[in-house]
């Protein structure tokens, strides 16, 4: 059987999604937007291929990301901070821009969620936390700034687990909710991304993760996570939490849309110490690339204490991906326990040693 990689990464995370959240939903929780006249419920990629054909408007996008924000958020907690006017302004300002021929690029005119220990000009970043509740930074991080530039419109910051050390229980703003169940977590730290993604609430969000956190809330509430290789995606504006481990990236609802979200975000920062210099690459492109020859591992132990409907999604998937791949091999790892504890010792020696 032989697939290209946009085919693997088209099914795989369809059968992955179902690993976190197997058939729960919620009647207190958004409904998922299926009709054709709900905006919120096109792609990224979607959204953009409208906005570039006229078919709508960025103020159009906006103002439907935001009606939804205001119909759910208030039992998701997934936004600390709704940037209404700001991104109103420059959806109207980006459609200026289309009117006058002018686009930036593929994310020209879609809304785009930030998690809220990324620095945003003019706009408070809290780190979840109420010792930064009130602080206002003068500068863009440059992962924004580059989200700006390439024509995104910042609908607003997102909730997480205060100063992104945990997996989304704490927050002083209040833990998000899974869209899925409310009773159940998001994941974390980048919880509130990984929500309003999930909700509908935005085309996409970023993340960061430093042992897990856009991976754990993607799995959570069933969307795509990618944590960039370190040094691709610049840190510089973020609150740290170890140096030496920090990454942001894209969270979004396909692979397609990560991969837009990632062109944009990825590149070389002089003023980055973690920034590494490297060719521009076409996320999209690779896409279409086959993946027969990669080698896939399963870990023996993951399996013991699986719920059946989980060990049932999984195991789909890993069917898939044994398909493509080829090659595929049981993998004996420590126990996720004690993985997690050096993870948390690692971190802190490793930031003290970045001092």
């Amino acid at each position: 059987m032989t697939l290209t990689r946009r085919q693997f990464t088209t099914l795989v995370p369809g059968a992955l999604a179902g690993c976190a959240v197997p058939g729960l939903a919620s009647a207190a929780a958004p409904q998922q937007a299926t009709g054709s006249n709900d905006l919120t419920a096109l792609t990224l990629s979607e959204a953009s291929r409208r906005v570039r054909a006229g078919t709508v408007t960025s103020v159009q996008l906006t103002e439907a990301c935001l009606a939804r924000i205001a119909t759910y958020d208030p039992k998701l907690d997934a936004f600390i901070t709704v940037m209404r006017e700001h991104a109103l302004a420059q959806a109207r300002a980006l459609d200026g821009e289309t009117k006058g021929g002018r686009s930036r690029g593929p994310l020209h005119g879609v809304p785009i969620a930030v998690k809220d220990n990324i620095d945003t000009a003019g706009t408070r970043t809290t780190a979840g936390s109420a010792v930064f509740e009130d602080r206002v930074p003068p500068d863009d991080a440059p992962v924004v700034s580059r989200l700006k530039a390439a024509g995104a419109v910042i609908v607003g910051k997102t909730n997480l687990h205060e100063f992104a050390m945990g997996v989304g229980e704490t927050s002083y703003f209040g833990p998000a909710r899974n869209p899925w169940a409310l009773a159940h977590t998001t994941g974390g730290s980048s919880s509130g991304s990984g929500g309003a993604v999930a909700a509908q609430l935005c085309y996409g969000a970023l993340g960061t993760d430093t042992g897990g956190s856009i991976r754990i809330p993607a799995s959570c509430c069933g969307i795509v996570g990618l944590k960039p290789t370190y040094g691709l995606v610049p840190i510089r504006g973020i609150v740290p939490l170890t140096l030496s481990l920090d990454h942001c990236g894209p969270m979004t609802r396909t692979v397609e849309d990560a991969a837009l979200l990632l062109s944009a975000l990825a590149g070389y920062d002089k003023r980055d110490i973690a920034s590494v210099e490297h060719a521009k690459e076409d996320y999209l492109a690779a896409l279409g690339q086959p993946v027969a020859g990669f080698r896939l591992g399963t870990p023996a132990y993951f399996y013991d204490h699986l719920d059946p409907e989980v060990a049932r999604a999984t195991g789909d998937a890993l069917e898939t991906l044994s398909k493509l791949t080829k090659t595929t091999r049981e993998i004996g790892l420590p126990s996720f326990t004690s993985i997690g504890d050096l993870g948390r010792r690692v971190s802190v020696m490793a930031d003290s040693l970045g001092r």
